[in-house]
């Protein structure tokens, strides 16, 4: 990868952040963190390619930039594109995407459940729902949680937004090929041996079910390689970016 020297703001990381990320031939820059607003507009006008935001400050940063569907549906940003305003997105929900796909999983005419808690949330595992599932349910909390999730589901897909207390939770579960548990418990007997798991919170326990799980380690590096992508137009392969992510975390 050449050498840029546009630079790319970190929000929030430690200054070894930068060094690691200047090995992959970025110029990258420590900023302050104190008013968002500000210092995006400070960066835009040096002329700053991108910005990564740290975790705690990616609702704050939100406010401040044109989000696009992805961060508006958790009310996040992770990376910012600055060369043309200041454009937000939140690259783990497709970076989970990535990871699916990359895993080999026969998703296309399959089914799936995104088990969570709020809206927010189950927007971390929607965009599963462009890999060719033909039925998804969408199950929160509340009913009116799940309905607003369920709105982002593409056209041809069959979708169930129901409540967690719903009787029939288990009954959709029990026809699903994948489960997906973006928040909240898993709930007993839920999951039989002939599913697939994808824990995002990762406390959940299915050893004793026969279910498979999805190994979600390549997650962050597939997350950064989109972040990257994303703040500065440079494609990296997510293995070269093993030293950079340990920085960052």
């Amino acid at each position: 990868m050449p050498a840029s020297d546009t630079p790319l703001a970190l929000i929030g990381y430690a200054p070894q952040a930068a060094r690691a990320l200047r090995d992959l031939g970025l110029v990258a820059v420590s900023v302050p963190t104190d008013d968002p607003r500000s210092v995006l507009d400070a960066c835009r006008a040096l002329r700053f390619t991108g910005a990564l935001v740290q975790t705690a400050l990616q609702g704050p940063v939100f406010e401040h930039v044109t989000a696009d569907s992805a961060a508006r549906r958790v009310g996040r940003v992770d990376a910012v594109a600055l060369t043309a305003g200041l454009h937000g997105t939140f690259a783990s929900a497709d970076a989970l995407t990535d990871v699916l796909h990359d895993s080999g999983y026969a998703s296309r005419g399959a089914s799936a459940v995104l088990l969570g808690q709020h809206a927010s949330d189950l927007a971390l595992a929607l965009p599963l729902a462009r890999l060719g599932f033909t039925e998804l349910g969408v199950v929160a909390a509340s009913a009116p949680d799940a309905e607003r999730a369920a709105r982002d589901v593409p056209a041809g897909v069959r979708v169930y937004p129901l409540s967690r207390r719903d009787a029939s939770v288990a009954d959709l579960a029990g026809r699903a090929d994948l489960i997906v548990l973006t928040a909240g418990e898993l709930p007993h007997g839920l999951v039989q041996p002939y599913h697939t798991v994808i824990d995002l919170t990762g406390h959940a326990n299915v050893s004793g079910t026969g279910a498979s799980s999805l190994d979600l380690r390549p997650l962050p590096l597939r997350r950064l390689a989109r972040q990257l992508a994303h703040a500065t137009g440079q494609r990296f392969h997510p293995q070269e970016l093993e030293g950079a992510l340990h920085a960052l975390e």
